[in-house]
């Protein structure tokens, strides 16, 4: 099959996935499910591709595999934090200003088709990687993919990891987690998720597809300026008044040596 109807076709299974997931949050309640399928969203994605694409069949499996235990964790993570605990404080808002007469269908509009449709546009370097390079066999821009790729999961696990056992010690409540990976950098969690999609992204370039990166780049935006850490940092400022001194001395996203 060309490209574009690979890619066309996997737009039309997640639409159908996104809208049975928003089926679903309005029978529970509770649109903070649409997170915990991020990654498994992905998974689906990878694996669609391999099995419709004839590229590289190695290429294809590495980058597979990689976006599978990458998908299955954060899903397990998010899963593990958010199931029992009721609706995130984000789609809460939205609930109370939009009305609970109104937000269950436009849920669908705001949450829903909006992460279904970035999922398929981020998605396109997983594409790109095992649909060219039929004859181009992985070599160093792949060796680099993977090098970043670890990088990144281990700043995103092991972030989320040192967050989670820092909440659950109870004389910590109030205070700023600034050891670890988050002594270097404010969002370890936000920089490794980047870092894993540029991991793809080099991948993908190994492969002889260039255009597909993009959506290494929207990722990386959304993270930076959009959901991640332009989101989180305005609540973390009302609720913690000594991140303010965090700020000063510890870099934002790419981790760096803190100043003293």
């Amino acid at each position: 099959m060309p490209f574009s109807e690979i890619y066309l076709l996997m737009l039309l299974i997640i639409l159908v996935m996104m809208t049975s997931l928003w089926l679903v949050s309005i029978i529970i309640r509770n649109v903070s499910i649409v997170d915990i399928f991020w990654g498994p969203g992905f998974v689906t994605a990878s694996v669609f591709y391999f099995l419709t694409t004839d590229g590289f069949e190695s290429r294809k499996i590495l980058i597979t595999a990689l976006t599978t235990i990458w998908g299955l964790r954060l899903s397990l993570y998010l899963a593990w934090r958010n199931i029992g605990r009721g609706e995130d404080f984000r789609y809460r808002e939205f609930r109370r200003k939009y009305g609970e007469k109104r937000y269950w269908w436009i849920s669908f509009f705001q949450t829903f088709l909006l992460q279904g449709v970035l999922m398929w546009i981020i998605s396109a370097p997983l594409l790109g990687a095992q649909y060219y390079g039929t004859s181009k066999a992985p070599g160093i821009p792949d060796l680099a993919g993977i090098i970043v790729w670890i990088i990144g999961f281990s700043f995103e696990a092991g972030g989320d990891y040192q967050l989670a056992a820092f909440k659950s010690n109870p004389r910590n409540k109030g205070k700023v987690l600034d050891k670890g990976f988050w002594r270097y950098t404010r969002h370890p969690n936000y920089f490794g998720d980047s870092a894993v999609w540029w991991g793809y992204g080099l991948i993908c370039l190994g492969a002889g597809s260039y255009l597909p990166v993009l959506g290494s780049v929207l990722m990386t935006l959304l993270l930076v300026k959009v959901s991640g850490v332009a989101l989180l940092e305005k609540t973390l400022n009302i609720e913690k008044p000594q991140y303010k001194e965090y700020i000063r001395r510890t870099p934002a996203f790419f981790p760096w040596f803190p100043k003293k």
